[in-house]
C-alpha cells in the first residue's frame, strides 16, 4: 500500500453516502457536526449574573447604625411619655392642654437639637453627625404635627371658620401657623430625590429657611406664655437658638475672610 493510498482511504468512494469519519485532529479543533457537539458540550452553563458582593460594614459604619437606632428610640420618648400618661389617666385636669403644650415645647427641643448637629459638627470634627440631622428634623415635624393636629382636632374640632379667625386674629398662632407651614415644605422636600428635583442652589437656599421657622417658633412660644406672665422657658430657648445661631454665622464669617 502506498502513501497516495494511505492519503486517500478516508475519501468516499463513488455512489457510497455513508458518513465521512472525521479524523481525530478535527475532533480536538471542533471541525464537523461532532466537533461542534464537543465544543457545544464542552462549554460551561450559563449561570446568572452574579452582583459584586456588598462589602463588609466598617467598625465606624456598624458604630454609626447603632446610634441611629438609639436616637430614633429616643425621639419616641416624648410619644410614648404622652401615651403612657393617657392609659393612667395622667394628663390633669385638661388633657388637651396637656398635650399642646408638651407636642409644642418637645417641637422647639427637637429644632434646637437639629440647629445645634451643624455647630457640634464644626466643633468636634466627628462628620457623621450630619447623618442624624435628617432624622431629627423629621421628629421636629412630627411633633409639630402632633402640635397643630391637637389643636385642630380637640381644640377646635376640625372648625376652618374658627381657625382661620385664629390665624388672623391671634398673632402667636400666626406666627406658629407659618413656622407649620415652611417646616412642612421642608419635610416634603428632605427625600434625595427632592435635591435632584429642586437642584442643589434651590434645595440649600429652601432648607436654610430652618432659621426662620426657629425664630418664629420661639416667637410663637413667647407670645403664647406672654399672656400668662410666665417667660421663664421662651427665654431659655430663645438664648439657645441664638448661640446655635451666633455659632454658625461665625463659621460663615470666617470661612469668606479665610476665601479672601
Amino acid at each position: 500500500m502506498t502513501e497516495n493510498s494511505l492519503s486517500a482511504a478516508g475519501a468516499p468512494e463513488p455512489g457510497d453516502t455513508s458518513p465521512r469519519p472525521v479524523p481525530q485532529e478535527d475532533f480536538l479543533r471542533g471541525g464537523g457536526n461532532a466537533g461542534a457537539r464537543v465544543t457545544a458540550a464542552a462549554k460551561p452553563v450559563a449561570t446568572q449574573d452574579r452582583r459584586p458582593a456588598k462589602k463588609p460594614l466598617s467598625a465606624q459604619d456598624l458604630r454609626l447604625r447603632w446610634i441611629k437606632v438609639a436616637v430614633f428610640l429616643a425621639g419616641l420618648y416624648p410619644l410614648i411619655r404622652l401615651v403612657v400618661l393617657g392609659v393612667t389617666q395622667h394628663l390633669g385636669a385638661n388633657p388637651v392642654e396637656f398635650i399642646t403644650r408638651s407636642t409644642g415645647l418637645w417641637t422647639l427641643v427637637m429644632l434646637c437639637i437639629t440647629l445645634a448637629v451643624t455647630p457640634l459638627r464644626r466643633l468636634t470634627g466627628v462628620n457623621q453627625l450630619l447623618r442624624l440631622r435628617r432624622m431629627l428634623g423629621l421628629f421636629a415635624f412630627f411633633y409639630a404635627s402632633l402640635h397643630f393636629t391637637t389643636y385642630f382636632w380637640f381644640d377646635q374640632w376640625f372648625d376652618l371658620h374658627a381657625i382661620w379667625h385664629d390665624v388672623f386674629k391671634r398673632p402667636f398662632i400666626t406666627v406658629g401657623f407659618a413656622a407649620f407651614v415652611l417646616m412642612t415644605l421642608l419635610a416634603l422636600t428632605s427625600p434625595r430625590a427632592a435635591v435632584r428635583w429642586l437642584g442643589g442652589k434651590r434645595w440649600q437656599l429652601l432648607h436654610r429657611s430652618i432659621y426662620l421657622i426657629a425664630g418664629l417658633a420661639i416667637l410663637h412660644f413667647w407670645w403664647m406664655k406672654a399672656g400668662k406672665h410666665d417667660l421663664s422657658q421662651p427665654k431659655l430657648y430663645g438664648a439657645i437658638v441664638l448661640v446655635l445661631l451666633g455659632i454658625r454665622a461665625l463659621y460663615a464669617v470666617a470661612a469668606r475672610l479665610k476665601v479672601r
